[in-house]
C-alpha cells in the first residue's frame, strides 16, 4: 500500500510513535507498505523550525534526510500537476501545505495517514492515526 504521511504524523513517527492508534502503528510498521513524505512537508518543517515553532534536535537539513532513511520513508516531490490541482480543490482546508497534500493524494492515488479531521471532506482514502 502506498501511503502519504502528513507532516504531523511523520514527526510523531520520529519522536512519539505511542500517539498512533493500533491501526496507524501497524501501518507504519508493516514493511510491505511504502510510506511517502511530501516535499511540501519538508518545506513546512523547515519553515516552522526557522520560526522557532518546531524544536528539533538538529537542523531540518540533517533531521529530515536521516529520519527518512531510518523510517524507510520515500520522498515525494512536488510536481506542476500537484501544484495546479490545488486550484480545483474546494476550500475545506485553508492550510496551503495540507491542500498540496490533498492534491498529491488525488493525483498519485495515495492513501493519507493523518490525525487532522479537516482532510475528511475531500473524500480521500484516509487512515486515521489516532
Amino acid at each position: 500500500m502506498n501511503v502519504l504521511v502528513d507532516t504531523q504524523c511523520w514527526l510523531w513517527m520520529q519522536a512519539e510513535p505511542e500517539r498512533f492508534s493500533r491501526e496507524g502503528l501497524s501501518l507504519i510498521e508493516e514493511s510491505e507498505n511504502q510510506l511517502w513524505l511530501s516535499a511540501a512537508s519538508a518545506w513546512e518543517i523547515a519553515i516552522k523550525y526557522a520560526l522557532g515553532k518546531l524544536p528539533l534536535p538538529v537542523p531540518p537539513a540533517e533531521y529530515v534526510p536521516t529520519r527518512l532513511e531510518r523510517s524507510a520513508t520515500g520522498e515525494l516531490p512536488v510536481t506542476c500537476d500537484h501544484a495546479l490541482r490545488v486550484a480545483a480543490l474546494p476550500p475545506y482546508h485553508r492550510d496551503p501545505f495540507d491542500r498540496l497534500l490533498v492534491a498529491q493524494c488525488q493525483v498519485e492515488r495515495l492513501r493519507l495517514l493523518t490525525a487532522d479531521r479537516q482532510f475528511e471532506p475531500y473524500g480521500l482514502d484516509i487512515i486515521w492515526a489516532e
